[in-house]
């Protein structure tokens, strides 16, 4: 939970749930603690801008998560959270210019993990809107299974909660 909130269908890193794309059981743990929706509903990779290419094959930037590419065989294995069952991904690209703050986070991550994408979701649960308050991300987060909060440069975690699992941010 950061800055203004985004306009549009997609959360795009203000108002989202991220999680590591790496881990398979990460869908299924994300929709049994928090989204609660349908398992056939796939989540989607915010990737860095720069890396794209590299990692999905693009040619060009798809700031709004709005256009599904094939994710190329190679990177398959590296991101089953976010590849769905026809082998393709809503992808959403991050700028550093247009989202500083964002690209940063992934940027920490694929520091972390050597990879430059991170599973982004709406912050909400199903048949909720998108939280947009303090208050809204508070209550969400604990009404729900995610482990910590990121509200600017605060982090809330839930006590007894084991590191690397869904984080909202």
């Amino acid at each position: 939970f950061q800055g203004r909130s985004e306009f549009g269908p997609r959360a795009l890193g203000n108002r989202s749930i991220l999680a590591d794309p790496s881990r398979p059981e990460m869908k299924d743990e994300i929709n049994s603690r928090v989204k609660f929706r349908e398992e056939f509903r796939p989540f989607a990779p915010s990737v860095l801008e720069e890396r794209a290419s590299e990692v999905f094959g693009m040619d060009e930037p798809s700031p709004y998560m709005t256009v599904a590419y094939d994710v190329p065989e190679a990177s398959r294995a590296g991101l089953p959270a976010v590849t769905h069952v026809n082998n393709t991904a809503r992808v959403q690209t991050v700028s550093s210019d247009t989202a500083p703050e964002y690209h940063r986070l992934i940027s920490a991550f694929e520091k972390r993990t050597d990879l430059p994408v991170v599973l982004n979701t709406s912050f909400n649960v199903k048949g909720q809107p998108i939280v947009e308050t303090p208050l809204d991300a508070l209550s969400t987060f604990a009404a729900t299974g995610l482990d910590a909060l990121v509200m600017g440069q605060y982090i809330v975690r839930k006590p007894n909660r084991p590191r690397g699992r869904p984080v909202s941010g």
